[in-house]
C-alpha cells in the first residue's frame, strides 16, 4: 500500500470489528480505555521530550512516532507478562516500553542523559532495557534485533519455557542481511518469534517501492516458510487482533510470524528531519483521515460506550504523569565523570584516580628546575 493512499476510517472500522471472535472481543472495557491510556501516554510523552528539545535539554536527537501509537501500544498489549514473554522495541516504539512498564520519569531523564537515567547518561534517547519488565535495549544498526531475538527465543525452545519474543523493525530493516539471516535461522529452528514489520512508508526518506519489488511485505514470509499477516497498523485493536494470532502460533509451537503492520511516520526521521522528501499534502492527509488515537476514541465513543467524563479523566492523568515526571527529571542531576567507566565491560571497584601531577606539591609550592638551568628560587 502506498503511503499516498490512506485507508479509510470507517472501512477499516468496521472491518475489523466485523469478526467478533477477534482476540479483542475478549479485551474487558478497562483494558480497551487502558490501550487509550498508553497510546495518549505515547503521544504527550513525546510531545514533551519536543519541548524539551527545543530548550536544548535533550542530549542527541528526538525520534517520534507521531501516527504510529496504535503498532506499539497494542503489539506490546497482545503479549502476556505472566508468562514472561520478552520484546524488543525500536526508537519508535516507546508506546511498547510503556506497557511493558517503562516509567516516564526515566525516560525523561533517558533523553535528558541524567546521571540516575537507565544508561546513567551512557546512552541517548531511548536505548535501554530491562529484561525483569520484558523488553530488550535496542540496538541502532538496521534489523540486528531479529537475530538477536532469534538467540533468545530460541533459549526459550531449548528450556522448554511457554515464553514468546516480538521483535520490531522498519520497512527499511527488511533490505538488511541481518533481517534475513536472523529470519531465516528463526523460522528453520521454529524459535517462538513474532517479526512485526512496521510499514510507515520511508526507510529515512526512501519510500518502499525504492527498496523493495515485493508489493506487500508479507509476500516475503513464503520465502521464510513463515506465517504471514497483514492489518490496519493505525486501528489499535486490529493491531492487538494480528500480533495475538501470532503470539499464539507461536505459544503452541507453530513458529515464526512475519506481521506486517501498515501505518504512517507523520514526523521526519527525528526532529532534524524537515521531511522534504514527502509529497505535499500527504502528512496533513494522514492526520486529518487516519489518525490511531482519533480513531480509537470514535471506536471507544461509538461501540463500547465510553463517555467524555472517562476520556477527560484519561487525558488528565496522563498530563499529571508527566508534568510530575518532567519537574522529577529536570532537578535529576548530571551524572560524575568516573561513570563513564562502570558497567562498559563489568561493574568494576572504582578507586580514586590519580591525575595528571596531582601528588607533585613541589610544582606549585616552589620551581621545580635545578639552579643551574637559571631559575631563582629567591
Amino acid at each position: 500500500m502506498s503511503p499516498t493512499r490512506a485507508p479509510a476510517r470507517e472501512r477499516h472500522r468496521t472491518a475489523a470489528r466485523a469478526d467478533h471472535a477477534s482476540p479483542s472481543a475478549a479485551l474487558t472495557r478497562e483494558q480497551k480505555l487502558e490501550l487509550y491510556y498508553y497510546m495518549r501516554l505515547t503521544r504527550s510523552l513525546e510531545e514533551r521530550l519536543v519541548n524539551l528539545y527545543r530548550q536544548t535539554k535533550v542530549i542527541g536527537g528526538l525520534f517520534r512516532s507521531l501516527g504510529q501509537e496504535a503498532d506499539a501500544v497494542g503489539a506490546a498489549f497482545a503479549l502476556d507478562k505472566s508468562r514472561n514473554d520478552i520484546l524488543s522495541p525500536l526508537i519508535r516504539n516507546l508506546g511498547a516500553m510503556l506497557v511493558r512498564g517503562a516509567t516516564p520519569v526515566e525516560v525523561i531523564r533517558q533523553y535528558m542523559a541524567k546521571g540516575d537515567s537507565p544508561t546513567k547518561g551512557k546512552e541517548l534517547n531511548i536505548h535501554f532495557g530491562s529484561v525483569e519488565r520484558g523488553f530488550i535495549g535496542q540496538i541502532s544498526h538496521l534489523g540486528d534485533m531479529v537475530p538477536v531475538m532469534a538467540g533468545v527465543t530460541l533459549t526459550f525452545k531449548m528450556r522448554g519455557e511457554d515464553r514468546v519474543g516480538l521483535v520490531f523493525v522498519g520497512d527499511g530493516a527488511t533490505s538488511t542481511g541481518a533481517f534475513h539471516e536472523g529470519i531465516n535461522f528463526a523460522a528453520v529452528q521454529r524459535c517462538p518469534l513474532v517479526v512485526v514489520v512496521e510499514n510507515n512508508g520511508y526507510a529515512y526518506s526512501t519510500p518502499v517501492t525504492k527498496q523493495t519489488a515485493a508489493k506487500q511485505f508479507i509476500d516475503k514470509a513464503a520465502g521464510y516458510g513463515v506465517a504471514g499477516e497483514r492489518a490496519d497498523g493505525n486501528d489499535v485493536l486490529a493491531v492487538y487482533d494480528v500480533v495475538k494470532r501470532a503470539v499464539e502460533r507461536a505459544r503452541r509451537g507453530d513458529g515464526v510470524t512475519l506481521v506486517e503492520l501498515v501505518t504512517y511516520r507523520r514526523k521526519g526521521h527525528a526532529e532534524h528531519d524537515n521531511q522534504s522528501y514527502v509529497p505535499a499534502g500527504e502528512i496533513d492527509r494522514w492526520a486529518a483521515e487516519n489518525d490511531p488515537l482519533d480513531r480509537y476514541v470514535h471506536v471507544l465513543r461509538d461501540e463500547f460506550g465510553a463517555t467524555d467524563a472517562e476520556l477527560a479523566a484519561i487525558d488528565q492523568r496522563v498530563q499529571r504523569e508527566i508534568d510530575g515526571a518532567t519537574d522529577v527529571a529536570e532537578q535529576s542531576p548530571m551524572p560524575e565523570p568516573l561513570e563513564a567507566l562502570r558497567g562498559v565491560y563489568g561493574d568494576i571497584e572504582m578507586i580514586p584516580p590519580v591525575w595528571y601531577r596531582e601528588e607533585v606539591k613541589s610544582a606549585v609550592t616552589e620551581h621545580e628546575r635545578a639552579e643551574g638551568w637559571g631559575t631563582y628560587n629567591g
